[in-house]
């Protein structure tokens, strides 16, 4: 696992605690930027924003059509699920 690990990417998630609370949130289930937000006690938009960030390193994947603009659904990729793993096992979180 550790040895597939993209430590850029590691570093990308871990200096920001929104991109953290995020991988942590979608890491248990899909989830809506709302859900996210409430469950992380976070505000949407630094949520969304995290998301966004995400998406363009393909650590997050929009589980809905990309028109829909209600209800959008996310979930975590194969490769942040390795990530995430790394940085939970060494606490970087």
């Amino acid at each position: 696992m550790a040895e597939d690990v993209v430590w850029d990417d590691v570093g990308f998630v871990i200096s920001s605690r929104y991109r953290v609370d995020v991988l942590e949130r979608l890491d248990e289930s899909p989830a809506t930027p709302t859900q996210i937000a409430a469950d992380s006690g976070r505000p949407v938009a630094h949520v969304s924003r995290a998301l966004q960030e995400l998406r363009e390193r393909s650590l997050v994947e929009l589980l809905v059509p990309e028109d829909r603009k209600k209800g959008r659904v996310y979930g975590i990729t194969n490769e942040a699920t390795g990530i995430w793993q790394v940085i939970e096992s060494k606490q970087m979180a």
